[in-house]
């Protein structure tokens, strides 16, 4: 099996020390689930979602450990973060940021918002307004901010992990579908298993574990992570099954709204890291199936009579996925 690596370069622009994804992977993930127990499969997204440069929206009721993975997460990585509590007088500009008079100068400068950090925390972002919630499209997916027709690049890597409790809890906004598609994937925490509760009421009785947590990589590693997992290989085959995927779902009778091209690049992309952290060089179908039901299932809408049959989207996606045949070749 081939291990994919990338070479981290200096302060100076100088090749360093080469870096393994799949064990670089491993010693973030082993760190996150210090805090975040008995979760492997939630804090291996998180982590496939950040080698993909994409964002994660993390849902469930209250008190499940959103926030904890999203700010886990950023404390494995020794770069800047941010986090925005979500609330319905939260305006764009908080977001974003403001140019402001300089008297002195007697010109506006620009004094940036919470989104310039590496990891941004969005923390409960339904419960914001529309108005507010739309400051992040840009920078989500464009990687910049526009304020006052002049744009400001945001610093690689750029993550943001949103948090947002269940549309039917009071005080919330559903958020818009072009929203819901500029993020990578949807992960849901769930109840943890009684053992993981058990020890969880004992680690945390006194204290925090996020308090003591150290990061273990960096931006530099980060980045270095990200190209590695760029030049992954992926055949003709797969690009044509991921495509036949995407397609499926527009043709599907149980929804009225289909995956966007959008949908189809953030899948592809995932696999690659996926593939990446299992230490392959090379993106196997098992890769895209694996990453399907995540990224696609919140960028779909249901008919009428499918949402009567108490179906999901997670099994739309899944009876696709046994339908649509896997492509061959290399």
């Amino acid at each position: 099996m081939c291990r994919v690596t990338d070479t981290i370069r200096a302060a100076d622009g100088t090749a360093g020390l080469p870096v393994d994804v799949a064990a670089e992977g491993a010693r973030i993930a082993a760190n996150v689930s210090r805090v975040v127990q008995g979760k492997h499969d939630v804090v291996r997204l998180a982590l496939v979602v950040l080698l993909a440069e994409g964002h994660l929206l993390v849902e469930d009721v209250p008190g499940t450990g959103k926030t904890t993975l999203a700010k886990a997460l950023a404390a494995s990585i020794d770069a800047s973060v941010r986090r925005i509590q979500f609330t319905p007088d939260l305006l764009p500009s908080d977001v974003t940021g403001v140019a402001v008079y300089d008297q002195e100068t007697r010109a506006f400068e620009f004094k940036p918002g919470a989104v310039f950090a590496n990891v941004v925390v969005a923390d409960e972002i339904n419960r914001a307004s529309p108005k507010t919630q739309s400051a992040l499209l840009e920078c989500m997916e464009e990687r910049q901010v526009t304020v006052d027709g002049v744009s400001y690049e945001l610093a690689r890597p750029f993550l943001v992990m949103a948090t947002q409790n269940p549309v039917e809890m009071e005080g919330t906004y559903p958020l818009p579908e072009a929203q819901r598609d500029r993020f990578t994937a949807r992960v849901s925490m769930g109840y943890p298993d009684r053992e993981a509760e058990v020890a969880m009421l004992d680690d945390r009785g006194t204290t925090d574990p996020l308090t003591s947590l150290q990061p273990v990589a960096d931006a530099a590693t980060v980045r270095a992570l990200v190209t590695a997992v760029q030049g992954l290989h992926v055949s003709d085959a797969i690009r044509r099954y991921v495509v036949a995927l995407v397609e499926a779902t527009r043709r599907s009778p149980d929804l009225r709204l289909g995956a966007s091209p959008r949908a189809g690049l953030q899948l592809l992309r995932t696999a690659r890291a996926s593939a990446a952290l299992a230490g392959r060089d090379h993106v196997l179908p098992d890769d895209v199936q694996a990453m399907a039901g995540p990224v696609l299932a919140h960028r779909l809408l249901l008919t009428g009579d499918a949402a009567a049959a108490r179906r999901t989207a997670e099994q739309v996606v899944a009876g696709l996925l046994s339908s649509v045949p896997v492509l061959r070749g290399r």
